[in-house]
């Protein structure tokens, strides 16, 4: 063998390459070669899998990089576009360890230090860091062929020079290529000649951007995909000839024959000799603890956990055993540290205050995670085992996921990276995939195909819950109207192969939500780096960050914890000892509220299924919360009428065997849990709970040989491993086997007990604060929504139907959040938009003194803090001014006057120039005068709601659609909220489906226009009514009937047709829209548009000025109204005339005639 492929771009060269890393080894070994690299441009995202898959094909893994650097003499701090714009190429292959961490660190520095357009380093860097690898000069976008192609051969042999002498001589070489392209052949024959004046060695590659020749055309889509270009646009990127693939050795062989190009085909194999990096996989490099003086790693954990037993326990000794069973477990596997590690971080948001859940995961199974405080969930009260967590028998690093409030989540992570130092800590990376659905849709448009088209070949594919990863040939396999469109339509045809050949590849880089790494040594010793936005990440995806050993953390955000926390505060400043540790389990009232179905706003619960399954089994302790959220997920949601059938009616309860009761009484006979899969092969099969937990994994797996295995070990035994088995304990032969098949049947859906536990506790804790202190809940669950309006409107009208006023902003009275008053809950000033935090700050601190008299006051007290005109007019706008006496209408007249007064005097202080007689004699100055109000009309009720939605996103004092509640009753139109929670819900919709007609009333809220690629128009609209907000579709032609009545504001009734897209808001197909004062019971018909037709060829209007409001309002109902006839529009004040174009509509005629008056229109 004697070539090997040096230059390689996998799928990790995002949307760039597409030699996807699965087949890459097989077609290799397939060719004959035994060895190949992977090189994509300026990452190393792809690294260890492609290592793996190599490795599993017994083909040599060559691990490298294709290296942006900057131009000679230019730092890769500099970052000048017209010097630094352009980066070179130049590719990397490690040939040991230090040259795998020298790539690494090399790339890093690229992404950290010297990322301008591309990740770049530069020749110091290189110079300092070329131990252990072996450079090759890149393709056309290398220095030294750019210098051969501009002519300058003397600056190219010098470069080559430079870089053999900062790698050395053998490990440098001069890379020849041939894709058919004329420059090559120039550059090419310039490398012979450097080569034969410094003896410099040659290498040839292939530049493979894909796997096959026949793969070039898939590769170009994806190059479109890339480019936001379609396949017939002439002027885009692309790859030509198409030879950019996998080469066989003949063929490179032909290209570059030895009597020409010398061994420059020997030289990949001996380069690939040269290269021998292995890596290490489950060996720990878990950080060290900082331990006090006097401690090592394990007295320490055994001090905090004797510690903290006491404070569990206090003197009832009969758990120690357990206790130091699970000390000396994880001494045994070597997590001491890790265990201190967490208890550290999770003690300091205790400490600080930081909400901190009481468990996630398998780990709220172990005493110790208790005993340290890093869990609230005693594993003895609801039988939860250590092994299911830490398994003696799988030695593999425990997994501690925690939740924090997620307002202050980060301040967790940031008291880690202080003490572990800034390089020990790195979030993680994570990859958007083309999954099946979006690979159609982006396939679909870079064909060009009419989105409708595609729209409905791409909702042909299964979708839901139960179908999370399918893949095009499942939806083929499982869709007949899809596999009919394929068999029968090239066109379709042609799409879902394309979109085969790419779907699952990565689409781009993020960060992974709450992923944190926390390293021994600094984290670029261990895997390269790379920056999305400005987050630091590990370039390796979490799973393969646990291969290598490194300690993997969760901090995870939950808006229920600063929920409950906000409460608690609330409740505290009436009762200062209150404590969310002292409330009952057991409260009466609070479990007939989650009965009644009243759970609107309970963490895990709010649901419309839940709330059914709340309604149905009645839950009366933690226990049936715990089962309700184990059983709610796709899968043994069928099992929840047999739960709850046998909760009411304990006759139905069957047991197959006697000692099956115990384990299987607290869940009404139902296996639930995995713990009680593990329960029942220790107690009636005699395994250990760490062979009984093997099983479990063994059989959620379908591990058939095993699984066959361990059925003929739990009915009759297995000596070897000391396992006694049913038989031997008294169970019938056909007993065992019912048993054993029921655990099979169901261990796939069994559900981890002690998560379910842990929010099981939370979803009590905001049910009882919901029903004991419901205005303290419901204003924290607000704050906590401010950015969702569609949930803030869902829960202002729980607070309406809880009896719960909500108060109007009020500048004496608003906090910053939402607050709890004797009246209701008063609006919180950080939901008015264009008003911060700080500004907010100090109005509360100036009105400690005393109350704010007046906008005067107002202004002259809070001159000097960051107050401007956009706040306090939005202030006035929201009603926040409102209680001081003054109409909005006055106070928007004169604020600004009463601003620039304020100023004023302020200025003249400053400046010295106040009248010294005046201070003397006591004179009031003018900005302490009040400024007198106009004597004019409070604005309309219409028109208040309008300005408190446009500060805060809400209607505060009514809402538009109160006075159509008689029409909307009669037409039978469903809220909007009702469509949406029917989408949102886990098991998927029940009364609603994609494609369904529908009727909703609203108001508009929103409307932008677009020109859809054959130059019709269409516009999104937002509609809400009081419960949330919904997304129409409407095309040219609904806007030519219906134009006129989607204008802001406007309360209409709308009919179309349900379009729901992956992980999107449902929308509407909008088919007609009219006004809904206009309807009484029943919709009229559509009319065509030549009905609504006005004769003449030219509007001519006459505005008062160009940008008087007017203007402003007919622009947006022109938009309303694409056409050919002229609109003349001539300015009073001006004479300047200016002209568009609409269709001349009676609704667009009667809308100008009511803006600017029958005299200033006319139709010619």
């Amino acid at each position: 063998m004697s070539f090997v492929h040096l230059h390689v771009h996998t799928e990790y060269s995002l949307l760039d390459g597409a030699c996807r890393i699965r087949d890459l080894p097989g077609i290799v070994k397939g060719m004959g070669q035994t060895a190949c690299a992977i090189t994509d441009h300026g990452v190393m995202y792809g690294a260890v899998d492609f290592y793996r898959a190599c490795k599993a094909e017994d083909v040599k893994p060559i691990i490298g990089c294709e290296v942006y650097v900057t131009p000679q003499g230019r730092s890769r701090f500099d970052k000048v576009h017209e010097f630094d714009a352009e980066s070179r190429h130049l590719v990397l292959l490690c040939e040991n360890e230090e040259g795998y961490r020298n790539l690494s660190y090399l790339v890093s520095k690229g992404w950290t230090e010297g990322f301008y357009i591309k990740p770049r380093i530069d020749l110091e860097l290189l110079r300092q860091h070329s131990g252990g690898l072996v450079a090759l000069s890149a393709c056309l976008a290398g220095e030294i062929p750019r210098r051969l192609r501009n002519g300058e051969y003397e600056n190219a042999k010098n470069y080559a020079l430079e870089l053999a002498d900062i790698f050395g001589p053998d490990h440098f070489y001069l890379e020849l290529q041939d894709h058919g392209i004329r420059d090559q052949q120039i550059v090419n024959q310039g490398i012979l000649r450097i080569h034969q004046e410094t003896g410099l060695p040659m290498v040839c590659t292939n530049d493979a951007h894909y796997l096959r020749k026949e793969d070039a055309e898939a590769h170009d889509v994806l190059l479109c995909i890339q480019t936001g270009k379609t396949i017939d646009d002439e002027n885009r990127m692309r790859y030509e000839p198409r030879n950019f693939y996998l080469r066989s050795e003949a063929e490179m062989a032909a290209l570059f024959p030895a009597d020409v190009y010398e061994d420059a085909l020997e030289n990949t194999a001996r380069i690939a000799e040269m290269c021998d990096l292995e890596f290490t996989f489950g060996k720990y490099h878990l950080p060290e603890f900082q331990l006090p003086e006097g401690y090592d790693s394990f007295s320490y954990l055994k001090k905090l956990c004797d510690d903290g037993y006491r404070e569990r326990y206090g003197d009832d000794e009969k758990y120690r055993d357990q206790l130091h069973y699970e000390q000396d477990m994880i001494e045994k596997m070597g997590f001491t540290d890790y265990f201190l590690i967490v208890s550290d971080f999770v003690n300091y948001a205790r400490r600080a205050g930081i909400p901190v859940g009481p468990g996630r995961g398998s780990a709220a199974g172990s005493m110790v995670s208790y005993c340290l405080h890093i869990t609230d969930i005693d594993p003895v009260k609801y039988n939860l085992y250590f092994e299911r967590f830490l398994n003696p028998e799988r030695v593999s690093m425990p997994d501690i996921d925690m939740d924090f409030g997620d307002t202050r989540r980060d301040e967790v992570f940031e008291y880690v990276r202080r003490k572990y130092g800034d390089d020990h800590v790195a979030h993680i990376v994570t990859f958007g995939t083309m999954a099946a659905r979006n690979a159609i849709r982006d396939v679909g448009r870079v064909m060009n195909m009419p989105y409708a088209d595609v729209d409905v070949i791409a909702k042909q594919v299964p979708a839901g819950p139960g179908a999370l990863h399918i893949t095009l040939d499942d939806a083929l396999r499982l869709s007949k109207p899809l596999r009919e469109q394929y068999e029968t339509d090239e066109q379709v045809k042609k799409l879902i192969d394309t979109a085969r050949a790419l779907e699952g590849m990565p689409r781009h880089a993020s960060t992974h939500a709450a992923g944190v790494v926390i390293t021994k040594n600094p984290v670029v010793e261990y895997v390269p780096l790379s920056k999305n936005d400005d987050t630091v990440v590990c370039q390796y995806v979490m799973t393969t960050l646990e291969e290598l050993g490194l300690l993997k953390m969760d901090f995870l955000g939950l808006r229920n914890l600063t929920v409950l926390d906000d409460a608690v505060k609330m409740v505290q400043e009436r009762q200062p000892d209150f404590s969310l540790k002292d409330i009952p389990e057991d409260d009466r009232d609070t479990f007939e509220m989650i009965s009644a179905g009243k759970t609107s706003g309970v963490f895990q619960m709010e649901s419309t299924g839940m709330t059914g399954v709340c309604v149905g089994l009645k839950p009366q302790n933690i226990e049936d919360i715990t089962a309700i959220i184990a059983l709610y997920r796709p899968g043994p949601m069928d099992s929840i009428p047999r739960f709850i059938a046998c909760k009411h009616n304990s006759s139905l309860i069957k047991y197959r065997h006697p000692s099956l009761e115990p384990i299987l009484s607290v869940t009404y006979g139902c296996i639930v849990y995995q713990e009680q899969v593990i329960q029942i092969f220790q107690q009636l099969g005699g395994y250990s709970l760490g062979q009984a937990d093997m099983v479990r994994r063994a059989i959620s797996k379908k591990k058939a040989a095993q699984i066959q295995r361990e059925k003929d070990a739990f009915i009759h035994g297995d000596r070897e491993r000391k396992i006694a088995g049913c038989v031997a304990n008294g169970i019938p032969e056909a007993t065992a086997e019912a048993i054993y098949q029921e655990i099979y049947d169901f261990a796939n859906y069994a559900f981890n007990k002690a998560h379910a536990v842990a929010y099981a506790v939370v979803a009590y804790q905001t049910a009882y604060f919901k029903c004991h202190f419901t205005k303290e809940y419901m204003a924290a669950l607000l704050t906590s929504v401010l950015d969702n309006s569609d949930k803030v409107a869902g829960y202002i009208n729980e607070c309406k139907e809880c009896g719960i006023d909500l108060l109007p902003p009020d500048i004496n009275r608003s906090a910053d959040r939402f607050t709890v008053e004797e009246g209701g809950i008063r609006f919180g000033l950080v939901a008015i938009k264009n008003i911060g935090r700080g500004f907010i700050q100090a109005v509360m601190r100036q009105r400690e003194e005393r109350p704010f008299a007046s906008l005067n006051d107002f202004c002259q007290r809070m001159q000097g803090s960051d107050m401007n005109k956009r706040a306090v007019e939005n202030l006035i706008r929201s009603g926040a001014f409102d209680s001081l006496g003054a109409r909005r209408s006055q106070l928007i007249q004169v604020y600004e006057k009463v601003m620039d007064s304020v100023a004023a005097v302020r200025r003249d202080n400053v400046e010295g120039q106040m009248d010294f007689f005046s201070m003397a004699a006591g004179t009031q100055s003018s900005a302490e005068k009040e400024t007198p109000l106009p004597d004019i009309p409070e604005f309309s009720v219409q028109e208040l709601m309008l300005m408190e939605k446009a500060t805060t996103g809400l209607y505060l004092s009514g809402h538009p659609m109160d006075q159509y509640r008689d029409a909307v009753h009669k037409l039978g139109a469903p809220t909007i909220g009702s469509i949406l929670e029917d989408f949102s819900q886990e098991g998927g919709p029940t009364r609603f489906a994609d494609g369904q007609r529908i009727t909703i009333c609203g108001v508009v809220s929103s409307s932008k226009t677009k020109t859809t690629k054959n130059n019709s128009l269409m516009a999104y609209v937002m509609v809400e009514d009081d419960t949330a907000a919904i997304e129409l579709l409407c095309f040219s032609k609904v806007l030519d009937t219906c134009g006129a009545y989607l204008k802001e504001n406007q309360a209409v009734v709308v009919r179309g047709k349900l379009s729901v897209r992956d992980e999107k808001s449902p929308q509407i197909m909008c088919d007609s829209a009219y006004l809904l004062s206009t309807v009484s019971g029943s919709i009229p018909p559509i009319q065509e548009a030549g009905e609504k037709l006005v004769q003449g060829e030219t509007l001519f209007l006459k505005f008062p000025s160009l940008d008087h409001p007017s203007m402003r309002h007919m622009k947006l109902v022109f938009s309303m109204f694409p056409g050919t006839s002229q609109v003349k529009m001539v300015m009073a004040d001006t004479r300047k005339v200016f002209a568009t174009q609409v269709l001349l509509h009676r609704a667009l005629i009667q809308e100008a005639r009511e803006t600017l008056g029958e005299e200033n229109v006319v139709v010619k």
